[in-house]
């Protein structure tokens, strides 16, 4: 049962519409039993006491019973004590004690019990902690030699695809012409379509190594980072506004951002990229004396990771517990691929993470002190932290800082105001349950060691399965946010603990592992259709072609205007947001603007409750929470966009110039081909072309108009929107 299904079962609920659910469904179990048992009867049935030694927090636990007996007998509510007790009957124990269900609670429960008591497999309200796990994303790493073919050497990746092709009867296709793979690794690595100088130089390259050298000039471009940081902050939910119900604006979240881009194009290693976001500040604090200024900014900016999480409310400081509870979900996602957010209200209740850990986390942030832009309470900025000591530079980061380290009590059911036990501050148990230091501060520094290290079996292949969704569309492991129990399986285990080992041999580098994914047969397969191979594996789950996929909503915008040779190359840096001392936003007048420049897509100004409006047409991310997987649509709206949007109108008037500088319109035509989609023009297109604009000229529009509105139609047009 999925936790979408089931919040949209409870608004109905709430709606009082008529409800979907049924007797012996799992939803029945999560919207009529499951919140009674956890709100009510766990304070005394659960982990922590147990009343009567009867616990209720697993279907086993009612079968087995406590000291009067079994509590659930399936299919006989009238001999179940638990149904006895419900209804205060006759000499068993009355519960709850002092005051009875309503009527409607009790026949619910009747009826669960009289359909078989049924209990969605997997769930438990105390998931066993103690000792490993048996889920395979649980289990250390493993030491995997690749599959050996007699006659066959190669990329190890292949082998470990060609075993399973082969044991499905799979025949691959073969290696994709040099236009097509031009184009895929000049987009996958940088976002950018090639330009026809670098298209035509990789034709001429007739070494074994030209698509080697591609790949490394590509790597060692500005244009990596953007590429592929934009993919990290899509993960980090990264935005330029603050989210509470002013969106009041965050004017140094692009420090963040930009070190994000940076350390791509670094290829700074992924373990200290992950220290830095999580305790940049205590690592600068540690830097010798003779340390360079910047190094010590860099390390304070990268805690943007934590700090631009979400901020709700009127009063931000007032709702920080939502904060943290937002940084921590994050967390989860992002680095070990869990949503620890499960176990906020209760015990998680398919992955073997007690509410006790969650708060054991939350302690750590909570002893950690976060910046706020503003309120609708003060109205006025919040100070952020000097990058430089004081009076040396006015420049400050949104970052975080050391707050007074301290443990925090369980919010029983979520609620900061109903506090339960105190729970010392230490880290996932599944992985040994690692306590905080009394000398270690807030714990940030420690927690960035525990995720860091190489025996953590998830931080390491959380990665690597993005680095080759990136590149294929679909990870290993198709959920990259959940490798949890109810997550997708991976379609190649050993491949993917064969890669995660790699990654960390490699000092954990990122363009290694671009390198090693690249220079695959695999990646370099041509796509097209095999009736054949489709009915044996319809989804391409086992590679044996090259899936074709969209351009993301970046992508698009940026190659219209490298295309139209408008592309503003430069970095980006901060928005020209209002001056801080005239902030009055509040829930009936947040803030909302749209900066619009030439510069790559990734250095757009991004708000959390108003999407930028291109951004949100073409299935960008989602600001307010981790998107691990961007999926696509198509409707009508977008073609609307290529027909009429200023934005496209202005590129394509552009571009039309440029073309017009050619002898006549085959020659720009051809030209406008080689731009667009890398090839030249074909003898049809040239036809069509002709027609549309003879017919344009026939109605007086001049050549720069005939041919812009040429050109609407050549960029709408699958061959620019999809990489093959």
């Amino acid at each position: 049962m999925s936790f979408r299904r089931t919040v949209g079962i409870v608004l109905l609920f709430a709606l009082g519409q008529s409800s979907p659910v049924r007797a012996g469904d799992d939803a029945f179990f999560e919207t009529k039993i499951r919140p009674v048992l956890a709100n009510t009867c766990l304070r005394c049935h659960g982990t922590e006491k147990t009343s009567g030694g009867l616990r209720l927090d697993s279907r086993q636990a009612l079968l087995d019973g406590g000291d009067s007996g079994p509590a659930l007998i399936p299919g006989k509510p009238e001999r179940s004590l638990l149904i006895q007790t419900l209804r205060h009957e006759g000499d068993a124990p009355h519960m709850p004690p002092k005051e009875k269900l309503s009527p409607q609670i009790v026949a619910d429960f009747t009826t669960w019990v009289r359909t078989g008591a049924r209990w969605p497999t997997g769930t438990t309200s105390t998931p066993a902690t103690e000792g490993s796990s048996t889920h395979w994303a649980f289990q250390p790493v493993r030491a995997v030699k690749p599959p050996t073919f007699e006659g066959r050497d190669g990329n190890p990746i292949d082998a470990f695809l060609l075993e399973k092709q082969r044991l499905k009867g799979l025949r691959p296709t073969g290696p994709a012409d040099r236009r097509t793979l031009l184009r895929r690794i000049t987009y996958d690595l940088t976002g950018l379509p090639p330009s026809p100088q670098e298209t035509d130089a990789f034709l001429a390259d007739a070494s074994p190594n030209a698509f080697v050298r591609v790949v490394d000039r590509l790597l060692a471009s500005p244009h990596y980072g953007e590429r592929w940081g934009r993919l990290w902050l899509d993960v980090v939910r990264y935005a330029d506004t603050a989210g509470e119900t002013a969106d009041y604006p965050v004017p140094d979240a692009w420090r963040y951002r930009n070190y994000v881009i940076d350390a791509f194009n670094a290829d700074k290693p992924y373990d200290e990229f992950l220290r830095q976001q999580i305790a940049g500040d205590i690592l600068a604090s540690k830097l010798p004396a003779t340390a360079s200024p910047q190094r010590r900014a860099e390390s304070i900016v990268a805690t943007g990771y934590i700090s631009i999480a979400r901020r709700f409310g009127f009063d931000p400081l007032k709702d920080h517990n939502l904060t943290i509870d937002d940084t921590l979900d994050t967390l989860g996602k992002s680095v070990l691929g869990l949503a620890l957010g499960c176990a906020r209200c209760h015990d998680h209740k398919y992955d073997p993470i007690p509410t006790r850990d969650y708060y054991a986390l939350y302690g750590i942030f909570d002893s950690t002190r976060y910046p706020f832009p503003g309120s609708e309470k003060d109205k006025r900025p919040h100070e952020m932290v000097p990058l430089q000591p004081s009076g040396k530079s006015p420049e400050q980061a949104y970052a975080v800082a050391e707050g007074k380290p301290h443990n925090v009590r369980i919010h029983k059911r979520g609620d900061p105001d109903s506090p339960g036990v105190e729970v010392p501050r230490h880290f996932l148990q599944l992985f040994g349950g690692q306590a905080v230091s009394p000398s270690a501060g807030s714990g940030r520094l420690q927690l960035a060691d525990w995720l860091t290290d190489p025996r953590n079996p998830l931080t390491a292949r959380v990665m690597v399965n993005r680095i080759w969704q990136g590149h294929f569309g679909v990870g290993l492991v198709k959920t990259a946010n959940d490798f949890g129990t109810r997550g997708e399986p991976p379609t190649h285990p050993e491949l993917l603990d064969y890669l995660a080992a790699r990654f960390i041999e490699s000092g954990w580098s990122i363009k290694a592992m671009h390198r090693s994914i690249v220079l695959s047969e695999a990646y370099q397969r041509a796509g097209g259709h095999d009736d054949r191979n489709a009915a044996l594996d319809h989804d391409n789950s086992l590679l044996w072609r090259f899936s074709r996929r969209r351009l993301s909503a970046e992508e698009i915008r940026d190659a219209m205007l490298a295309v139209s040779g408008d592309l503003d190359a430069t970095p980006g840096g901060p928005h020209p947001f209002p001056a801080s001392n005239t902030w009055g936003f509040t829930q009936h007048g947040p803030f909302l603007a749209v900066y619009e420049h030439n510069r790559r897509s990734v250095y757009l100004m991004t708000q959390r409750i108003k999407r930028h409006p291109f951004l949100a047409l073409f299935d960008g991310a989602d600001t307010s929470s981790s998107t691990g997987v961007r999926y696509t649509t198509t409707v009508p709206t977008q073609a609307l966009f290529f027909l009429n949007d200023p934005f496209v109108h202005d590129r394509t008037a552009h571009l039309a110039q440029r073309l017009l500088k050619g002898t006549d319109d085959a020659q720009r035509l051809d030209r406008a081909a080689r731009l667009l989609y890398g090839r030249p023009a074909t003898a049809r297109q040239s036809e069509t072309a002709e027609r549309f604009l003879r017919a344009r000229r026939a109605e007086k529009a001049n050549d720069g108009d005939a041919w812009a509105a040429w050109l609407r139609v050549m960029l709408c047009s699958n061959e620019f929107l999809y990489v093959d």
